[in-house]
């Protein structure tokens, strides 16, 4: 019986009965077409499948260069797997693989061979995907099996065989089933249940019809032929064996043409050896001598070439020695088994020598050499205890009742495991009814608790209505009281339109008089000023029939505007001995602004300062052009304005309004009035003051780029002082 292909891992320690395949660099040249078969597609990440370095490494493992000696073997796979930079999981797991089948089937160290299993199996958890898992978890064990099983560790073996066959019955896969069957018919052959065993082989073909077509998919099957065949030999089925001899015989003429490679025809040729050393067998256990020497010998010359089947070939050479004896052609029998002592001594092979010793004795029994028969005899029944005493446990053993009991032991698992998820359904149950209950009772206790709610939101609601109504009458009355207001404002505006427009009609017709240049400036200013007033009642007019107040801008000269408004309020400065300080820009500068709201607030300005002032104080005006802004600042050294109330000055109506310094009034208006101006005029007003010794107010505008020659007087540097 020969050795399976690459995809699984042999089973049990040598055996001569089915054991055809000796050396493992048959096995790895198979293992690199597999890995080669299941490695096409380039992927750039870890996703299953083999790198491209591990790729180019087992296409370089299959050729025969590489295979001239076990030794040289590992060697250039130690070497190669070590320039592999960042190995995927399936190059770590497949070399494991390789030094696996090193020890287990090529230098025979089951225990080492037990380490690089367990090692494969702790890559096989580390897998990236399902699939890749399944296979190599299932693999892995199979490994494991195998060693366990060399080791006589018979309830682990099993133990490890369930551990796939589970893992392929559970995901439906075929190709590790058909491992599993496998393994089952090598251990019913050795356990000499020949029936059972084919039975298994013939599952296991049946099985590993899934596997993708490669060669070793080719050789597993013509394998699994020849196994069933010779099963049905030992159990005395001849005509049957004959037929799957056949049968493997015609596979092989059939498929082989696919696979021309220098290791795969070796490899080819073998299995043809294998089963004609099996035809061979038959012919003489039917009494074809004639036909049995020739096949038996053809077997044996193909076999025995380097790199072949060495040890099968020494078990045909037993059964050819076997037809020669029977046939009394003793001096073919004796040089044939010369030669096989020689292979012996050479090449150990424990089944083949206990019958080399057996017949050898039986042949000095017949040429009246006893003692030589005898110590022959004895050294067979040596031989023969020692295979039967290594073999007895394990016939011992009933596989079949193995695997029944772990699926008893896995039935019992998934009870306990349905038990603990029942337990926890139970646990869950009893909670949610708990908190059903605890549920209810604060739904009736809210109930209980929420007819006295009921009855204060009602009173809330009632004392809610009555704010309501005291509320839309006092709307009502503020609706009333703004409508008053708003006609008594028109009322005044108009009242006072008609005298100022009359004042602005006087001064016009006054300068048409003969006065001097003082006194037609002040006509001018007096214009100016009834002009202003008059915006300001419209402004009002508007405001009170529209509800809103339009902002109408025009380019205007700050410096004639500053110029204009220190001119007006220097009769008030003069009342208390002040001076007003002017510093201009050095040119002209349009703003686009409203006028009369400018005017506004640079004249409110002054008239703090002037009002917070002392007598014979200086007030000092300026206005400085700074980037795209332009700063006038009005600076007065009089009471200041404490911190704590600084950032209140600018509300409306404002508590921090003080008397001025002669007892002027306050009304808490103008600096509000002032800072709704600039931000309508997107710019900003702030004050900086010590609280003591005076205060600084600062304006900013937004200038514009167009500049014209200023209109205005200057002494020269900008800056003018009306006292």
């Amino acid at each position: 019986m020969r050795c399976i292909f690459a995809l699984t891992y042999w089973l049990m320690v040598p055996s001569t009965v089915i054991n055809k395949i000796s050396l493992i660099n048959k096995l790895l040249l198979v293992l690199a077409a597999f890995c080669l078969l299941f490695s096409c597609t380039k992927k750039d990440a870890d996703t299953g499948d083999y790198s491209e370095p591990f790729k180019a490494f087992t296409t370089e493992l299959a050729k025969p260069i590489h295979h001239h000696t076990l030794e040289q073997e590992q060697e250039f796979i130690d070497s190669a797997y070590r320039l592999i930079k960042n190995p995927y999981v399936n190059d770590v797991f497949r070399y494991y693989g390789f030094k696996f089948l090193y020890y287990q089937k090529g230098i025979y160290k089951p225990k080492k061979a037990l380490v690089y299993a367990d090692s494969m199996l702790m890559m096989a958890k580390k897998n990236v995907n399902n699939k890749q898992y399944v296979s190599n978890y299932a693999e892995a064990n199979f490994a494991r099996g195998d060693a366990y099983f060399s080791l006589s560790q018979y309830s682990l073996a099993y133990q490890c065989y369930y551990q796939g066959y589970f893992m392929g019955k559970n995901n439906l896969k075929n190709e590790i089933l058909a491992e599993y069957t496998y393994r089952m018919g090598m251990v019913m052959f050795k356990q000499s249940h020949y029936a059972e065993a084919a039975k298994y082989f013939k599952e296991s073909y049946g099985q590993g019809l899934s596997y993708k077509e490669s060669f070793g998919a080719f050789y597993q099957r013509q394998e699994l032929l020849d196994n069933v065949g010779e099963s049905l030999k030992n159990n005395g089925d001849l005509d049957s064996a004959v037929v799957y001899f056949n049968k493997t015989l015609e596979y092989i003429d059939a498929n082989s043409g696919k696979y021309t490679g220098p290791g795969q025809t070796r490899l080819i040729n073998v299995a043809r050896a294998v089963t004609y050393g099996n035809q061979g067998e038959i012919a003489m256990l039917s009494g074809q001598h004639e036909q049995a020497a020739q096949l038996l010998k053809k077997s044996i010359n193909i076999n025995l070439k380097k790199s072949n089947d060495f040890m099968n070939a020494q078990l045909v050479e037993i059964n050819l020695g076997k037809l020669y004896f029977n046939n009394h052609q003793y001096q073919p029998f004796t040089a044939l088994f010369a030669d096989l002592r020689k292979q012996l001594d050479t090449v150990k092979n424990e089944e083949a020598e206990t019958n080399w010793y057996f017949l050898m004795s039986k042949y000095y029994v017949q040429t009246g050499d006893f003692s030589k028969a005898f110590a022959h005899l004895e050294k067979y029944n040596s031989l023969k205890d020692s295979i039967t005493k290594r073999s007895s446990s394990l016939k011992e053993t009933d596989v079949n009742q193995q695997r029944a009991n772990y699926d008893k032991q896995y039935q019992i698992e998934n009870l306990k495991d349905n038990n603990k998820v029942q337990l926890i359904y139970i646990y869950l149950a009893v909670i949610c009814a708990a908190m059903a209950i605890i549920i209810v009772v604060l739904v009736y206790r809210n109930w209980r608790k929420s007819k006295s709610d009921i009855q204060v939101v009602r009173d809330l609601n009632t004392r809610i209505s009555s704010q309501k109504n005291d509320l839309e009458v006092t709307l009502d009355e503020l609706k009333q009281s703004s409508q008053e207001k708003d006609r008594i404002l028109r009322t005044v505006a108009h009242d006072l339109r008609n005298p100022i427009g009359g004042i602005a009609s006087l001064t016009q017709v006054m300068m048409d008089d003969d006065f001097n240049d003082e006194q037609k400036e002040l006509i001018t200013l007096i214009k100016e000023t009834s002009n202003n007033s008059l915006e300001l009642i419209n402004e009002i007019l508007e405001v009170t029939n529209n509800g809103t107040s339009q902002l109408n801008k025009e380019l205007v000269d700050i410096n004639s505007l500053l110029s204009k408004s220190v001119e007006l309020l220097r009769f008030k400065a003069a009342e208390k001995d002040q001076k007003i300080k002017l510093e201009q820009l050095d040119e002209a500068q349009d703003l686009l602004i409203s006028r009369e709201k400018i005017w506004r607030v640079i004249g409110n300005l002054i008239s703090n300062a002037i009002k917070f002032s002392g007598n014979g104080e200086t007030i000092c005006v300026k206005a400085v052009a700074k980037g795209d802004e332009l700063i006038i600042s009005v600076k007065d050294v009089g009471i200041g304005i404490p911190a704590n109330v600084q950032d209140k000055v600018f509300n409306m109506f404002t508590e921090a309004k003080r008397p001025g310094t002669a007892g002027e009034k306050s009304f808490g208006l103008g600096l509000s009035i002032s800072k709704q101006i600039i931000e309508n005029h997107d710019g900003k007003i702030w004050l900086v003051s010590d609280g003591k010794t005076g205060t600084t107010f600062y304006i900013s505008l937004p200038r514009q780029r167009q500049n014209k020659p200023s209109v205005t007087q200057s002494n020269g540097k900008g800056v003018e002082t009306y006292a």
